[in-house]
């Protein structure tokens, strides 16, 4: 098949959810495409997808309605993979392959930054992922003449506000920093298309626990089965012109192309990834390893209901909708039977999360009610807690993982003042919210200070 999709990212994510869909269009329509998938960080798992020729299933499970859904399909669109840290020119020539009409992106929340100490000198690849793409689009480029017909869609999966707005700013300003072409530049704004998006599908990744029993199901000694739940949602707000490229509903995929996402934007991160952000926090302190343990779980299980129905539903508004059944859908999902989600993998960049995902609730909580949520506050000091104790155990970045290794022997008022003022964490001084100190300090000690349960049972 012509190479039609360039992807930055190899994790379970992207391939549960857009390689998965891009095999629907090649089976079930006449679109026929592609996917490179490049591997955007140092250390990834791009070997393992070129020692199987870039094959794995899919294992999508659920209940949706009164039917079960139990399908394994044997993704066979990924053509090839790159690793651009050791294969420069493979990932250059990606550039160069004339179908290319997609680039798709999901580097985590973390992903998506500029950082003007970024500057690689010739024949050397750029830090950020926004850099690395500005050196391939430059490279398109150069290679078709600057023709308006080469330049590209972008759709980043990334979980931030305005994901495809924040994207484009970062490369105009590498173009600016790298004093690159205007010419080039007038071809990244007239011509290249960036959506913003919202992706909806919960991903646990690599069923370890039942792998055996489905190698035996599928027949193949597959190192990279994906597991998902049946349900999925990609809202897209983009120009028409991208319809014409990714023929989601001649698929029959749940794909909504609209004017402005920001409503489905604000109910889902605030509900589904906001109730999966503090859920981590809380539910590993409780010695809980999985989402269906803590949203069944007698006392945790009832902390989740109240932050999601209590807390974080009051400062949602849907025009046409109602935040309460989109929640009582979103905690169905949690409870899926099929799904092992371990807490421990959802803890990935916890601190980006809970300032992208939580946060802004808190603070409009506040404006509304006039006090802060207690229970989301409560997963705040539960993340300095966790990050304190398990700080070689997590994943995040290198400077905030080393932050908490460093205030090893800080005193408890001293530890929740030093993390509640780093902007670089924040991007603000969460000392300055009216009772935010005080009430992260107090229960931070609670915490510190008692078990975790009659912790949560005191709030």
């Amino acid at each position: 098949m012509p190479l039609k999709v360039i992807q930055f990212g190899e994790g379970n994510f992207l391939r549960a959810f857009i390689d998965w869909m891009i095999d629907v269009f090649n089976k079930e329509t006449d679109y026929s495409g592609g996917v490179a998938i490049v591997q955007p960080i140092e250390h990834g798992m791009v070997s393992v997808l070129k020692q199987q020729d870039g094959l794995y299933h899919h294992l999508r499970q659920g209940i949706e309605g009164d039917k079960t859904i139990d399908e394994i399909r044997k993704i066979e669109c990924v053509t090839s993979t790159v690793n651009p840290f050791e294969y420069q020119d493979a990932f250059f020539s990606l550039a160069e392959q004339p179908e290319v009409e997609l680039i798709v992106s999901n580097t985590t929340e973390a992903g998506i930054e500029f950082k003007e100490n970024d500057q690689p000198g010739d024949n050397e690849l750029a830090d950020t992922f926004p850099g690395k793409l500005t050196q391939l689009l430059k490279h398109r480029f150069d290679h078709f003449g600057g023709a308006a017909d080469k330049a590209v869609s972008i759709l980043p999966c990334e979980l931030i506000e305005s994901n495809g707005d924040k994207l484009k700013e970062c490369i105009l300003k590498y173009i600016n920093l790298w004093d690159l072409s205007d010419e080039f530049k007038a071809w990244i704004t007239e011509h290249t298309n960036f959506a913003n998006t919202l992706v909806d599908r919960i991903v646990p990744g690599y069923p370890k626990d039942e792998i055996k029993e489905i190698k035996e199901r599928i027949g193949y000694d597959d190192n990279l089965v994906v597991k998902s739940e049946a349900f999925h949602l990609f809202v897209v707000q983009a120009p028409k012109a991208l319809q014409n490229i990714f023929p989601a509903e001649e698929a029959g995929l749940n794909v909504k192309f609209v004017d402005d996402i920001t409503p489905y934007r604000t109910q889902k991160v605030r509900i589904l990834n906001g109730a999966h952000t503090s859920m981590v926090q809380i539910g590993l302190l409780s010695g809980l390893e999985t989402v269906a343990e803590a949203i069944d779980h007698e006392v945790v299980g009832e902390m989740m209901q109240e932050i999601m129905f209590d807390e974080i539903v009051p400062t949602i508004q849907i025009p046409g909708g109602d935040p309460k059944e989109f929640a009582k859908e979103i905690k169905g999902r949690f409870k899926n039977p099929f799904i092992r989600h371990e807490l421990i993998d959802i803890s990935l960049n916890s601190v980006s999360k809970y300032k992208v995902r939580v946060l802004p609730t808190v603070l409009d909580y506040l404006k509304i009610k006039g006090e802060l949520p207690k229970r989301l506050v409560f997963a705040l000091a539960c993340l300095i807690k966790l990050y304190k104790d398990r700080h070689d155990e997590l994943r995040d970045d290198a400077e905030n993982l080393q932050f908490f290794s460093e205030r090893q022997d800080l005193a408890d008022e001293e530890l929740v003042d030093q993390v509640l003022n780093n902007k670089s964490m924040w991007e603000q001084d969460l000392t300055k919210v009216d009772g935010m100190r005080d009430l992260v300090l107090r229960f931070y000690r609670s915490i510190s200070s008692t078990e975790m349960l009659k912790a949560i049972q005191t709030i």
